[in-house]
């Protein structure tokens, strides 16, 4: 992007936020958020993960040329998220993106299942500056963990965010400020209250209920609609979030989901007959696949197979001015603006978070 771009909206890297009420298929504004996928490659089989039922691209990390020519196309860019379908602590020179981006006061973030977060990754991504670590555990015990994420990793991952927390403590270093993620199942929710006090015992103080995201097919593993909460909670569910709120607050740690201040509230509709319009991700990120690929957004990859029908460029063979306000990124804004919105998003907030 170009110095003449108008710079990133009030609101800063709240990309989740709309950002103007006369939205348009032109994007007026370059974006203020980037999620980069550093490595399409993982180390789990999670039971929720597309990448782990089909190829959706071949392996690959995102080279340091590729992750230079996007990241300096965005010299205003408040936000990037380093992350994907892959793990990103599989990719060696990480830590130097990191710092790359905080040399330009980037808001840096990446999820991670912390298999990788020894000493010497942990140390390396502290001294780069990572603002924060989400550490993806979604079990609180090792059958269900195994059971969601496909392998036996639930003690070593404990135990890696606990010597991190300590190295943190004892550096006295803030950041990366850390937190603990469970996918709302209905298999693993009656462990949220373990989950809170998990996070309590290694030194987090933050844990977040993500929002499971399944296709319409419901042909992934647990990605199944029966095993979502969403709109479909039972009172025994309620009393189980509720009492894990409780706990929270007893333990002075943060508590929240999808987006919303309380997650009772990520659980249940927004009222709208488009929830698709509620989305502003399109006039306010861009994400890049670990090739150079421009999807729309990180649910996209959940929402429909393969990468064809959503694909809005290739950052290797394009400027991100072109893509961002070119046809394919305009046809798609034109269609999330009315009532025939792209297929991606014809069921975004209903079947996951905005």
């Amino acid at each position: 992007m170009s110095a003449e771009v108008a710079s990133p909206p009030k609101g800063g890297p709240n990309y989740f936020e709309l950002l103007d009420d006369q939205l348009s298929v032109l994007a007026r504004q370059e974006p203020v958020c980037l999620y980069l996928e550093v490595t399409n490659r993982c180390n789990l089989l999670c039971t929720t993960c597309p990448r782990t039922f089909e190829q959706l691209e071949p392996e690959a990390d995102m080279s340091w040329e590729l992750f230079m020519k996007i990241v300096d196309q965005l010299p205003n860019v408040k936000r990037v998220v380093l992350h994907g379908v892959g793990e990103p602590m599989l990719v060696k020179h990480l830590p130097q993106m990191v710092a790359y981006l905080k040399e330009r006061g980037v808001y840096v973030l990446f999820n991670t299942n912390g298999t990788l977060l020894n000493n010497k990754n942990g140390q390396a991504l502290i001294d780069a500056g990572l603002d924060e670590l989400r550490v993806s555990l979604d079990a609180a015990e090792p059958t269900a963990f195994q059971m969601v994420r496909g392998k036996d990793m639930f003690d070593r991952i404990v135990s890696n965010v606990r010597s991190f927390r300590q190295m943190q403590v004892a550096q006295a270093k803030d950041l990366p400020r850390v937190s603990l993620w469970l996918t709302g199942l209905r298999e693993t929710l009656y462990q949220l209250e373990a989950f809170v006090r998990i996070a309590e015992s290694v030194g987090v103080d933050a844990v977040h209920l993500q929002r499971l995201v399944f296709f319409p097919d419901n042909s992934n593993g647990m990605a199944r609609a029966e095993n979502a909460l969403f709109e479909n909670t039972s009172r025994e569910e309620e009393r189980i979030i509720e009492r894990a709120t409780t706990l929270a607050r007893s333990l002075n740690i943060t508590f929240s989901a999808s987006g919303a201040t309380e997650p009772e509230a990520s659980l249940k509709q927004k009222r709208s007959r488009s929830p698709w319009s509620l989305c502003g991700r399109p006039w306010s990120l861009m994400y890049f696949t670990a090739t150079g690929r421009a999807i729309p957004c990180c649910v996209a990859p959940f929402s429909m197979r393969g990468y064809g029908s959503f694909t809005l460029g290739d950052a290797t063979q394009q400027t991100l001015r072109e893509i961002w306000n070119g046809a394919d990124y305009k046809e798609f804004r034109r269609k999330l603006l009315s009532a025939d919105p792209p297929p991606t998003c014809s069921n975004c907030g209903l079947r996951w978070s905005l």
